[in-house]
């Protein structure tokens, strides 16, 4: 089991080599936290900020997983908003609106406050792949601006596109001036140095083997456990945890990015007048930016299969020549993948196995904003507020009656038919 970050982008020019200790003996704390990427460290600090004693216990190295190798967007809202108001109604509007731009509030906080060096920059924006996606993105904006929550958006016509991107591909984009992009394993490796600081302990380099709630919790590894009075899993786990209200919701999808050679500033310059990270409106989408250094990040072309390509550089360069056709003849310096997790309602799967054995899960490419929502809801749950929580616990999830290896071929074929309707 490898404990070496993905040799990317962000491993490459990352800002702190803080090592944790393994686990070793038994450690009595308040609460346990399995996981130390963004839902785990976020989690942790928001307990601490409460006062709580927390211990995290990672398999490999913080930000080892998706919170470390993602495209770095935040992001206003979680996915599944729509199932949320169709199965909630007046409450599940009230929360979108109360949690939108929760994550991004926490992680501008605790970068000003700890001082972590992530190159958090404000503006994002999703570009139309086709004239009537565009004709939604302006409902969509109505609808926020009527329920006081949109006067920030932004709608820029076709016609006007290259105030904001330098290709003619698009029809049209609305533009977030308060979300944004990061360095997300700079962000992760920062608040994990903060955690620690507060108090937090934190272990790595120690698979969780066990995990046991009821009246004496604790979770345990090869060498030691973690006895708490409540146990959070945090993120995308191993099957072993996948039981109970999780078996048969989440299913691990590929991801992947490639970051070209730092480009000429006027190059830069055009392709991203207003440095503002972008995702388009496909199913199956593509999302870039640019990095601190003016590289172009460039990702997309989820796998739904669990087959990785052979050749990230070869599987991304030609849609990232389609859009940017400047960049014909620039070199790529970066490839790299991973899994992220994805459950089928697109909502994410916040709740409890155990009245005292709590996850979060299922961040559908939402995580940067989302891991801090929920590791905020899950806090203020363990510390009584209830409101946030129960709503989640409501949402009724997908599951397939099958084993993950079926229900990843059966969305891939559900993600074909996506991909092929994007294409046509």
């Amino acid at each position: 089991m490898s404990a070496t970050h993905v040799n990317s982008y962000y491993a490459a020019t990352a800002n702190d080599a803080t090592r944790y200790p393994a686990l070793a003996g038994t450690v009595k704390t308040d609460v346990c936290v399995v996981g130390g990427g963004f839902s785990g460290i976020a989690t942790a600090m928001s307990l601490a900020e409460r006062g709580y004693r927390v211990a995290v216990i990672e398999a490999r190295r913080i930000g080892w997983g998706a919170s470390g190798r993602n495209g770095g967007q935040l992001i206003a809202g979680i996915s599944g908003e729509h199932r949320i108001e169709s199965q909630l109604g007046d409450a599940g509007r009230k929360l979108l609106t109360d949690i939108r731009y929760l994550g991004h509030d926490i992680i501008e906080r605790r970068v000003t406050q700890h001082q972590i060096r992530c190159d958090l920059k404000h503006g994002w924006m999703e570009v139309a792949t086709r004239p009537r996606h565009f004709e939604i993105m302006q409902d969509y904006v109505e609808e926020r601006r009527a329920a006081g929550d949109g006067e920030q958006l932004d709608l820029v016509a076709a016609r006007d596109m290259e105030r904001v991107i330098g290709t003619r591909l698009y029809h049209g984009a609305m533009v977030d001036p308060r979300s944004g992009h990061l360095h997300p394993l700079n962000l992760c490796l920062g608040e994990a140095r903060a955690a620690a600081a507060s108090g937090v302990k934190i272990y790595e380099e120690s698979p969780v083997t066990e995990v046991v709630g009821g009246a004496k919790p604790y979770a345990a590894t090869a060498e030691g456990r973690v006895e708490a009075n409540a146990i959070v899993l945090a993120g995308f786990l191993d099957p072993v945890f996948q039981t109970g209200p999780l078996n048969g919701l989440l299913f691990p999808t590929g991801s992947y990015i490639v970051a070209t050679e730092p480009l000429p500033e006027a190059l830069a310059d055009e392709i991203s007048p207003r440095d503002l990270a972008a995702a388009d409106s496909n199913v199956v989408l593509d999302y870039f930016r640019l990095s601190a250094d003016r590289r172009l990040l460039f990702g997309g072309r989820c796998n739904y299969s669990n087959r990785d390509p052979s050749d990230i550089r070869e599987t991304l360069r030609p849609r990232m020549l389609e859009v940017f056709p400047q960049l014909d003849g620039f070199g790529l310096d970066f490839a790299w993948g991973g899994k992220i997790d994805i459950v089928l309602t697109r909502v994410p799967a916040i709740g409890r196995r155990e009245p005292n054995v709590y996850y979060m899960q299922g961040y559908c490419g939402h995580g940067v904003n989302t891991t801090h929502i929920a590791g905020e809801i899950v806090a203020e749950a363990i510390s009584g507020t209830m409101e946030k929580f129960d709503l989640f616990e409501k949402i009724r999830h997908v599951r397939l009656p099958v084993g993950q290896w079926v229900g990843n071929q059966m969305l891939a074929l559900g993600m074909l038919y996506y991909r092929l309707r994007d294409l046509l």
